[in-house]
């Protein structure tokens, strides 16, 4: 090989390599790290066809067309994917850790190869390899030590009341209720956003947990079973909730019931004081368990806002909130009750429930341009998806919808909302492949649009829409989905 020619496939191999791990950290990052998720579960396998296997190929089998078959097809195509992604790679410590380690490995075995003159072709499968490998070693020793960090931060808290949310909905719903009625008389903090990770809920605590808090509020998340067990284990709350549960993830998990028994893992905790459970999940009795939601009464939920009552203790409550929909009074209600456990008066808890703000992205209204904007863009589920409709058809003007549909759900559910949409809307916007071809086939309004751009959706919308028209954002997948 001449010079020149030596210092070209040293690049580019480099680049290729660095590109392949790119576009695999992304994927990692978007599955919580787990590998087979990547390459069982994920929700568009033909990209990496596309962007991984392709290339991989072509690198060993095209010899030296291949510097121009990546510079100019390789590189431009991932490029392109990355512009377009709506959930673009978040470089965090453990990213740059990866990718450090990656670059590392990768000009080492290029030097080594070039020196001794070994290598024809640069490998690319084994500083791969040997990068995820020593990344998730690293990890795993840091994720021990932070854990040590956390569990002693929590020790030295002696006072600190922690209350564990899990369910199949409404989890942040409940965890944002609780901390705001029981902020009205106690230092609470509660887990930022949707955090819902072992790992997260740990970085949470060494990070942001301030010491003086009297009530942490956290909420747990689960994609397979033993996950709500290793939060629970760890965090040992004296409250725990278990709110609905329902067919979400049921990819994951199969069936309802490894579903239910996921959650119940909760139970578990070894400093268990008491426990709400929706009556969705168990009637089994235990003399630490209430259950909710056949408690509510009277509902009447509107798009201004919603009244019910709550019978507790053989009273009867009348609230009004802010918050909208029907199925948020199920998780007020647990909130209710657990302000009850910390002796909060009847007056103090109705006027916390007054003064309720509406969850971000779940039935949030919002009002520009005289149009009505009912952001529900994190609920995933069929019960809320379908009272939102539901309080769409409340309102006289036009009606828009702007959908994914159900995500990790069934053709059945799916079904179900196509049908309440036939019935209650003038325009149905269908955004991403995951659903299209479904509601292609069964959507039956005025005018429907299958949208596979969302970057689209802002002028399709200006185009679309009027003052007076009332536009539902249901879902909001990312586009890797």
């Amino acid at each position: 090989m001449q010079d020149y020619e030596i210092f070209m496939a040293f690049i580019t191999n480099v680049l290729f390599v660095t590109v392949l791990g790119w576009y695999l950290i992304t994927n990692l990052q978007w599955y919580d790290y787990k590998i087979s998720r990547v390459v069982l579960k994920h929700h568009k396998p033909q990209w990496h066809i596309i962007y991984f296997f392709i290339p991989f190929i072509a690198y060993y089998t095209t010899g030296q067309f291949f510097l121009i078959f990546f510079y100019f097809a390789v590189l431009p195509s991932i490029f392109i994917w990355h512009k377009n992604l709506d959930k673009k790679l978040i470089l965090t410590w453990r990213v740059k850790r990866f990718l450090i380690l990656l670059v590392f490995l990768v000009l080492f075995q290029n030097t080594l190869c070039t020196l001794k003159s070994a290598c024809e072709t640069y490998g690319v499968f084994f500083p791969l390899l040997l990068a995820y490998a020593g990344s998730f070693a690293i990890e795993k020793f840091l994720f021990e030590s932070f854990k040590k960090e956390a569990k002693k931060k929590l020790q030295s808290m002696n006072k600190l009341q922690i209350i564990a949310i899990t369910g199949s909905y409404g989890k942040t719903s409940i965890k944002n209720f609780v901390r705001e009625i029981l902020g009205k008389k106690y230092r609470v903090y509660s887990t930022p956003r949707s955090v819902n990770t072992i790992g997260g809920i740990i970085r949470d605590i060494n990070e942001t947990l301030p010491s003086d808090t009297e009530i942490y509020v956290c909420e747990a998340g689960a994609r397979e079973s033993g996950d709500i067990f290793e939060i629970t284990t760890f965090l040992e709350p004296q409250v725990v909730v278990v709110g609905k549960v329902g067919l979400a993830h049921v990819e994951y998990f199969k069936s309802l019931e490894n579903i239910i028994a996921t959650k119940l893992e909760i139970m578990k905790s070894p400093r268990l004081e008491c426990a709400f459970i929706h009556t969705s999940v168990t009637d089994e009795p235990h003399d630490k368990v209430t259950f909710f939601g056949d408690e509510i009464q009277n509902v009447d939920a509107r798009l201004d806002g919603t009244d019910f009552d709550l019978k507790i203790n053989d009273e009867i409550l009348h609230f009004y909130t802010n918050v909208l929909g029907s199925f948020q009074t199920i998780n007020i209600a647990v909130a209710v009750h657990i302000a009850k456990t910390f002796d909060m008066s009847n007056e103090e808890i109705i006027e916390a429930v007054k003064s309720l703000t509406p969850v971000e992205h779940r039935l949030q209204m919002i009002k520009a341009g005289g149009k009505l904007i009912l952001d529900d863009g994190y609920n995933g589920n069929i019960d809320g998806m379908l009272e939102a409709v539901r309080l769409c058809s409340l309102h006289e003007g036009r009606k828009v919808i702007i959908t994914p549909g159900l995500v990790e759900s069934r053709d059945e559910l799916n079904l179900q909302l196509i049908n309440a949409i036939n019935e209650i809307f003038d325009i149905a916007i269908v955004t991403g492949s995951l659903n299209a071809e479904l509601f292609d086939k069964n959507l039956n309004v005025k005018n429907k649009i299958i949208l596979h751009d969302k970057s689209k959706i802002e002028s399709l919308l200006a185009s679309q829409t009027r003052a007076g028209d009332i536009i539902l954002f249901a879902n909001d997948a990312p586009n890797f989905i």
